[in-house]
């Protein structure tokens, strides 16, 4: 036997992209995930922000909001229903226990989540520039987009400590009764400032409205808070989950 083959470390890159081609590969045939994920935001988008649009305005400022509610999807089913269901099925405590580290697991759901919210950001900005006319200079195109997939992550964090509490059973149901509640709250199937005064309180304690009024700052049509506060509650959402997932992962560990 050749010692040298059993000496070589193995390489980290190669095990990263290789578990996120296993988890695109996985999701991608599972028409459940894949169709509602990218298609809700399409259809609503073509519903709300073209056909029965309001103003000239509104298929801009919609293009954006149904953005966020487009990252929010991936992240939340990848994570939320993902790790339930594979923690059901075994998977998951397979997985503890090979070679493989940890972050690996964690990368291929975040790179998953990072490339169904690319695919439904191109889909969006196609349906707003050829059917709503929608026009922006190149770098808000770039800019939103590039805000919304990083923007991606505080969902990632919730999803994560869902898909560690949840059963393999009751995680689909209890995900999409947070996510489209979450996304109609928040203001992103209709502009806030339509919403009466309590609603518009709500919804500045819930991040996808905050992830909405960072990425609206670009093309000027946020409601004026200051971007550090949007970030602010953006990061100790992420941050208070992360930690809430470890806690769940850690009691799930020691049972």
């Amino acid at each position: 036997m050749n010692t040298k083959t059993l000496s070589e470390k193995p390489n980290l890159l190669k095990i990263y992209i290789l578990e996120a081609k296993t988890e695109f590969m996985r999701l991608i045939r599972t028409p459940g995930f894949s169709i509602p994920t990218l298609l809700f935001p399409i259809m609503f988008y073509t519903f709300f922000g073209i056909v029965f649009s309001m103003s000239p305005a509104m298929p801009t400022y919609l293009m954006v909001t149904y953005g966020v509610f487009g990252v929010i999807g991936p992240a939340l089913f990848s994570f939320g229903v993902g790790i339930a269901v594979e923690r059901g099925q075994g998977w998951f405590n397979l997985k503890e226990v090979s070679p493989m580290p940890a972050s690996a697991y964690i990368f291929a759901r975040v790179a998953l989540t990072f490339i169904f919210s690319f695919v439904i950001i191109c889909l969006l900005y196609f349906m707003a520039a050829v059917f709503a006319d929608v026009q922006l200079y190149r770098s808000q195109w770039l800019l939103i987009a590039l805000i919304l997939i990083i923007g991606s992550l505080p969902f990632c964090a919730i999803g994560m400590y869902l898909g560690l509490s949840l059963k393999s059973s009751a995680a689909p149901a209890t995900v999409n009764l947070i996510y489209l509640p979450l996304g109609f709250l928040s203001g992103l199937w209709l502009p806030i400032t339509l919403f009466p005064e309590m609603m518009q309180s709500l919804a500045n304690l819930l991040p996808p409205y905050h992830l909405a009024q960072v990425a609206l700052k670009v093309i000027d049509m946020d409601v004026g808070d200051s971007i550090y506060l949007h970030l602010g509650v953006l990061a100790a959402y992420s941050i208070v989950f992360i930690l809430l997932a470890m806690k769940a992962y850690y009691k799930k560990d020691k049972s």
